[in-house]
């Protein structure tokens, strides 16, 4: 009976917290880009989407199903960049775990972002997120180590890509680009700082570059 009051009370402060942010998030200024270097579609893509995302972040949870939603409308690339944020507790080590299954394939690494933000809500601590970890890998049979990063080289990825975000400019999540290769009206990227209309952002990006087959 504590347990389920104590997620409750967990639930309702995340919901509080998760409505405060979307309505700031509605305000956010966008990104000044200082280096749009990487702001480009892969190799054989006309649209992308470049996100920096933190997975304990209550926002990335809500937006995530959105853009799951558009990839599989759109077909486009969905390119991650890990950016934990230092107020949240768990985040770099979800980060960790999710390029240690990106070193086994990306599909897993991208199968397991979505399925923790979807049962974020039921994650306090680290031990709470190795427990959920731990029941993903266990799904796709495989085994979690004790220790997942026993030489750093993850912990470096992790910190790379928060560097590369802070070199930016990015300094808050979900921080989300769609881009192309249309560089005809300058600058070939957009921030969804609204992710109501990521659609018809994707929309209209499509009609520039024609990426429906």
């Amino acid at each position: 009976m504590f347990m389920l009051r104590q997620r409750l009370t967990k639930a309702l402060l995340i919901l509080i917290l998760l409505s405060t942010s979307l309505a700031f998030a509605q305000f956010e200024n966008p990104i000044q880009v200082r280096d749009a270097s990487i702001l480009k579609p892969p190799p054989g893509a006309k649209i992308a989407l470049v996100e920096f995302m933190d997975l304990e972040c209550p926002v990335c949870g809500h937006d995530n199903p959105i853009i799951m939603d558009a990839v599989a409308k759109y077909h486009v690339p969905w390119i991650h960049y890990s950016f934990p944020l230092p107020q949240h507790n768990w985040a770099f080590q979800a980060a960790v775990y999710a390029h240690w299954f990106a070193a086994k394939s990306m599909p897993l690494a991208d199968q397991f972002r979505n399925y923790i933000y979807a049962n974020q809500f039921q994650i306090d601590t680290k031990s709470d997120l190795r427990n959920w970890t731990e029941k993903f890998a266990k799904m796709h049979g495989m085994a979690l180590p004790f220790v997942v990063d026993p030489q750093g080289k993850l912990t470096a990825q992790v910190k790379a890509d928060q560097a590369l975000g802070t070199r930016m400019g990015v300094h808050y999540t979900p921080t989300l680009w769609i881009v192309t290769n249309d560089y005809s009206h300058g600058k070939n990227y957009v921030q969804v700082t609204n992710f109501n209309n990521l659609f018809s952002m994707l929309d209209q990006a499509e009609a520039r570059v024609g990426n429906r087959k």
